[in-house]
């Protein structure tokens, strides 16, 4: 095979219901020139097996015990022959012109290091949600990333490999792993990474038009899961103020205030009013100007939280599913 300009990283570990889907969506993009490394982690279910069945000569398996999603994208970065990496996670997909419009971006733009761009949601069995991820595309400054992350999720990004090359480090504890990503995080790892490129090496990032990405929504998420996240971002704040202390004093409230609205939307859909509530009050008390920035998705955030919170579980969701488009897990 020639030399690939890029390289897809797909981690898979226990995804065999989507993982088909997803590997048929980087064969079908009418940009050929790429390479698929995809690793598997350690997984117990017949993921693998699925991949293997695909005989395209641009597919390589590399095999490795469990070492999470960031380990699993480290692997397969360290083994890219692309100049370009694009990442994709097993459960979501692409569509076809996805990786010839960031090839296209980043080559008539060399000031650029990160291509990205908007993301269809698509729920389980795949069909497409009435809501989709339409991030800011242009003039993107650090404070936009720690607050709002543009990129918007893991399958979105193709990176330069030499604005990869410039934040990599040695593993603590094995020095023969190269990292990319930090294998201490078990979740908020991108934003960690995306937060340490542009401040450490003033990674330019930049977004394309177009809703390339389809995100799968996977329903029966635990709100334990919403605490382990806030958790999770709380960490990588916290590993940022160790090299950038003037940058989080000056953001991180705005951003704290962003990421519990998030999370606030999450809890709702979980059907968990009186935490979905309680995380939006708290959005709003660390900052108000939130209500100035983005009025109609603040609103919409509250009033979706208070109708979780008066409503029975069943109600809200037949009401939450009408609005998203998404079938009521209740």
């Amino acid at each position: 095979m020639k030399q690939p300009l890029i390289s897809v990283v797909m981690p898979v570990y226990n995804v065999e219901r989507y993982v088909r889907e997803a590997v048929q969506s980087v064969l079908d993009q009418t940009y050929e020139n790429f390479e698929l490394i995809i690793v598997d982690d350690g997984g117990t279910d017949a993921s693998i097996n699925i991949c293997s069945e695909f005989t395209d000569p641009r597919i390589s398996i590399v095999r490795q015990a469990n070492r999470g999603l960031a380990g699993a994208r480290n692997r397969g970065i360290s083994r890219a022959h692309g100049t370009l990496v694009a990442m994709l996670d097993s459960d979501d997909r692409w569509l076809p012109d996805k990786l010839m419009l960031h090839a296209i971006h980043l080559t008539c733009n060399s000031h650029v290091d990160v291509s990205y761009s908007g993301s269809h949601l698509i729920d389980e069995d795949g069909n497409r949600l009435r809501v989709a991820m339409r991030p800011k595309l242009g003039k993107i400054s650090s404070s936009d990333i720690i607050a709002r992350n543009p990129v918007g999720n893991g399958s979105a990004p193709v990176i330069r490999k030499t604005a990869l090359d410039k934040i990599a480090f040695q593993h603590p504890d094995y020095s023969e792993r190269t990292c990319y990503f930090d294998e201490s995080f078990k979740q908020s790892e991108d934003i960690e990474c995306w937060l340490r490129m542009a401040l450490s090496s003033s990674a330019s990032f930049e977004g394309i038009g177009g809703l390339l990405t389809e995100y799968r929504i996977v329903s029966g998420a635990l709100s334990s899961n919403v605490v382990r996240q806030f958790e999770s971002w709380e960490k990588a704040i916290d590993k940022t103020a160790s090299y950038a202390p003037g940058f989080i004093k000056k953001h991180k409230s705005r951003a704290k205030a962003y990421q519990l609205r998030y999370l606030a939307r999450r809890a709702a859909s979980m059907g968990d009013g009186p935490f979905a509530l309680s995380l939006s009050f708290q959005a709003l008390a660390e900052f108000p100007r939130m209500i100035i920035e983005e009025p109609r998705k603040t609103l919409v955030t509250n009033l979706a939280c208070i109708a979780a919170r008066i409503m029975k579980p069943a109600q809200f969701a037949a009401i939450a599913g009408s609005w998203t488009g998404q079938k009521s897990a209740v």
